[in-house]
């Protein structure tokens, strides 16, 4: 969303169906909000969630209340936001994968919602799709799925491309799945691939610095880690001339050379209806985990011409956005 569009989202006067009863409880009902990265890279994702939470009659300050809470890309903070809701007495917390399950440690009772999960089931949140247990449900990104045409990509932009950096953070199960498919499709299509893991924000730069000249790109696996240092990684690998590629547009925008995948302020928007029907006192058991319905291909034009890079004319064509 951009921002006059937000603007002119927000800014006139609303009157919701859930107003009335809004004013006579002296509580709004809460949502414990997560967000496993910053607010400022998280900002276009919010953005959607309030968007789909309007959408459904639920103004921010008049007939709900959101409590913000960022772990900044650290892994060890989960526990602590997730304590805290609970101490609030939150009526939902919605969040993402790799907090479900310190979430779900610190609370069977409150429904938790995860936006996106790259591998719901891999990452063993849940055990099917269709009847999720418990107190979770949500979206699935089902990145693996992805990343064959995420290589794909990359050799049409770089077709003399033999060398594949895939950097994921070592200690998020979902991410090893995503890099290990990553790393069996590409050496499948003949790329030597050297895996790159990180536990924590200093061992970016050494890991990065030493790939100059060993791989012809780079590709970052989703996670809250990478997320929470998009720009950094992607600063890194300009300064040794890696082009890199993503799962989401936001890191294009930052500079990254392209992304394909689901459209995630679309995901974070669609959450809004798991969290209205909890509010409205469904059960999470009986709201089965959804898909994507909208994938976009983002290209960053300057950087691809920063890097001396030509994208085929088809490949622009193709491409939902290009940035240049």
């Amino acid at each position: 969303m951009r921002r006059r569009e937000f603007i002119a989202l927000f800014g006139g006067a609303v009157v919701s169906p859930l107003a009335p009863l809004a004013q006579q409880s002296a509580r709004l009902p809460t949502i414990g909000f997560l967000g496993s990265s910053t607010a400022s890279a998280w900002s276009n994702w919010v953005a959607g969630f309030v968007q789909g939470m309007h959408e459904r009659g639920w103004i921010e300050g008049r007939t709900v209340t959101i409590e913000y809470r960022w772990a900044e890309g650290r892994v060890d903070r989960y526990a602590e936001i997730a304590a805290e809701f609970v101490r609030l007495k939150v009526d939902v917390i919605v969040t993402v994968g790799s907090a479900v399950h310190a979430a779900r440690q610190a609370t069977s009772d409150i429904p938790i919602v995860f936006a996106v999960a790259t591998d719901p089931i891999g990452g063993g949140l849940i055990t099917s799709l269709a009847r999720p247990e418990g107190n979770i449900t949500g979206l699935s990104v089902q990145s693996p799925d992805l990343v064959g045409k995420r290589v794909e990509l990359l050799r049409a932009v770089i077709p003399g491309a033999r060398g594949l950096a895939i950097v994921a953070n070592a200690g998020y199960r979902a991410a090893e799945v995503e890099m290990n498919e990553m790393e069996g499709i590409a050496r499948a299509v003949g790329l030597e691939v050297i895996k790159v893991e990180i536990v924590q924000a200093a061992d970016i730069a050494p890991a990065i610095e030493g790939l100059k000249g060993r791989v012809d790109a780079l590709y970052a696996c989703a996670d809250s880690l990478v997320s929470a240092n998009g720009a950094l990684i992607i600063a890194l690998a300009l300064a040794v001339r890696l082009p890199t590629i993503h799962y989401a547009r936001d890191y294009v925008s930052a500079g990254g050379l392209l992304s394909y995948g689901p459209d995630y302020q679309d995901l974070f928007r669609r959450a809004a209806n798991y969290v209205d029907k909890l509010l409205r006192g469904a059960k999470p058991s009986d709201l089965p985990v959804e898909q994507p319905t909208k994938f976009e291909l983002v290209i960053n034009l300057k950087t691809a011409k920063a890097l001396g890079l030509t994208v085929p004319p088809a490949l622009l064509a193709r491409a939902d956005e290009v940035i240049e």
